[in-house]
């Protein structure tokens, strides 16, 4: 791990100073998408459509841990606080960049699921909330840094059935990352004197190295049998690190729902309902294996006392065979009593999943049509989902984001080109709402499906996975996208960006789309058409969203930028930064 001393800055520039007579309150950033709604949303207006041109660094922040930096800072009274790659935090003069304290995380394995990203912390009642890679929720002074409880919530190798290397010599020779190991990535959410967090890694999946040795164009298998974890969702004593409830994404009763035969918006599946009735009885245990991971924080309504958030694929990944039956919980935007974790209603995306369709991007709240509260899901599978807060009903589904092609195509020993891919239409970064437009980042690409078989050896049996990789001669590129919500979903503009977007969106009421991208441009767009209005080079990909706050009556806009999940084989490089930007006198 870094020195302590890794997180001080290599550079802050000088804060610009302001008389004393234009000191106002401050406007903080007070959580992850701005408040409890996920709405990515600012109502500050200094920073419009006039005066983003002039925007310019005001300080800079270095963390010295270089890569997948994909924290979105939170400000309240007058520090920021950030989370980086490794779990370190640090605090920060709002104004200036200066250092009021610094954590450095000392991990108890190194057995973790993925890249060691971290997506920000939570503050609430003189604590930072801050839940790690390696398994643990832990509570520091807001003020001094001072640790004031770590609860260890999982062990990543817990239950673990085979590693990667176990598998390598399984599946042709090749390189293998990854395994089922659970850990946080998410943002906890603090309600009800409640810190909330759900854990990744419960949805099995390898990935197979790429000739560079890296991992785009590689392939994400899923493996026949029992190889995965049970994803949960968990609350916390905000005081006490003591757990209060533990909601599991597959039950162990009802996992097989109904076999289904098309979605909740009347989208045919593609299944072999009879062929799955006839292996259920051999896969009664599945659930206990059966995936479910939860990548980002949930939205809540305090009225209702629900809590929305979106659950990921089961496992095995991309196969289905060993797990007939729609699998619920995964795959579902849910809501949960947040005083019980009990379930109240669920609506699932996609039933009997093997193409990688997690509900990743966090929920947000609205007002939905006639009114009614709202609570809405943008989706992998290239739709946003408006659904009735108090009961789940399907209010309104939008336009589609993407162009899809062959939806719902099971894999075949063929290959099946299937679009969108894995990475979805919309995966993780959040998405900006004003009221009336979403505004989305869309990726549009197909990938292909196929069936591998490693043919039985010795005392091995028949080994059968799933293989993905990037289908050939078909499009890829990303989109800014506004999406009309208060006119039935239809599109209201399209950007097509020259670089994968990635970070998400932050939408305020100066009439700006904030966007960023894996070749380190951070962009502002006019709200109304999409007009770029303003450009600035970070100097490593973008891949957390940017937030903005005042203080004494001066706008910041705060992104980190550290290179994103397909920097290196995009041939960018990665950074440390956090870089804050305002208006010059």
């Amino acid at each position: 791990m870094p020195p302590m001393t890794a997180l001080r800055p290599a550079l802050i520039a000088v804060a610009i100073l302001l008389p004393a007579a234009a000191r106002a309150a401050e406007t903080p950033w007070p959580a992850f998408g701005h408040d409890h709604s996920n709405r990515n949303f600012s109502d500050l207006t200094q920073i419009d459509r006039a005066s983003v041109a002039r925007l310019r660094p005001a300080w800079i922040f270095q963390t010295g841990v270089t890569g997948y930096y994909q924290a979105q800072p939170v400000m309240v009274d007058g520090a920021l606080y950030t989370s980086t790659t490794q779990n370190n935090v640090a605090a920060l003069d709002a104004r200036t960049g200066r250092p009021l304290w610094t954590y450095t995380h000392k991990p108890r394995t190194e057995k973790i699921f993925g890249p060691p990203s971290n997506r920000g912390v939570a503050v609430s009642d003189g604590l930072v909330f801050e839940a790690t890679m390696d398994g643990r929720l832990i509570a520091l002074d807001a003020k001094t840094g001072r640790v004031v409880w770590d609860k260890e919530a999982v062990r990543p190798e817990e239950g673990e059935s085979e590693t990667a290397s176990d598998l390598a010599g399984k599946l042709g020779g090749k390189p293998v990352q990854g395994s089922s190991r659970l850990g946080f990535k998410m943002p906890p959410l603090v309600a009800e004197g409640l810190v909330i967090v759900g854990v990744t890694g419960a949805g099995y999946g390898l990935h197979l190295e790429d000739a560079a040795g890296g991992l785009d164009g590689g392939a994400v298998v899923g493996i026949e049998g029992g190889y995965g974890r049970r994803g949960w969702l968990a609350a916390y004593d905000a005081r006490t690190g003591a757990e209060r409830w533990r909601w599991y994404v597959t039950p162990s009763e009802g996992w097989e729902g109904g076999f289904v035969g098309q979605t909740v918006d009347g989208v045919p599946l593609q299944r072999d309902i009879a062929a799955e009735k006839a292996a259920a009885p051999a896969n009664r245990e599945a659930w206990r294996v059966g995936g479910g991971s939860l990548w980002m924080t949930p939205a809540y309504d305090p009225d209702l006392g629900l809590i929305f958030l979106g659950t990921g694929n089961p496992a095995p990944q991309n196969f289905g065979a060993s797990r007939p039956g729609d699998n619920l919980y995964t795959m579902c935007l849910v809501a949960l009593d947040v005083r019980t974790g009990q379930l109240r209603w669920y609506s699932q995306q996609v039933p009997h999943d093997e193409w990688g369709y997690d509900v990743a991007a966090p929920p947000f709240l609205l007002d939905g049509p006639n009114g009614t509260k709202a609570v809405a899901s943008a989706s992998k599978t290239g739709w946003i989902y408006v659904h009735d807060r108090a009961t789940g009903k399907l209010l309104e589904r939008s336009a589609p984001l993407i162009e899809q092609k062959n939806l719902f195509a099971p894999p075949t020993p063929q290959g099946t080109v299937v679009a969108p891919g894995p990475l979805g239409a919309v995966s993780w970064p959040p998405t900006a709402y004003d009221g009336r437009r979403a505004y989305v980042q869309v990726r549009h690409g197909a990938t292909t499906y196929t069936i591998k078989t490693v043919p039985a050896s010795g005392d091995r049996p028949e080994i059968r996975y799933t293989e993905t990789s990037e289908a050939k001669g078909e499009p890829s590129f990303s989109t800014l996208t506004a999406v009309d919500l208060a006119d039935g979903g239809t599109i209201a503009w399209t950007l097509r960006s020259d670089s994968r977007l990635s970070g998400g969106t932050l939408a305020t009421a100066g009439g700006l789309v904030f966007s960023g991208a894996e070749d380190g441009h951070l962009e502002a767009h006019d709200a109304r058409d999409g007009t770029l209005l303003w450009r600035f080079q970070c100097g490593a990909g973008i891949s957390g969203p940017a937030m903005t706050y005042a203080l004494d009556g001066k706008q910041y806009l705060a992104v980190a930028a550290g290179g994103a999940s397909f920097t290196k084989a995009a041939g960018f490089g990665t950074g440390d930064a956090l870089l804050v930007f305002a208006l010059p006198d």
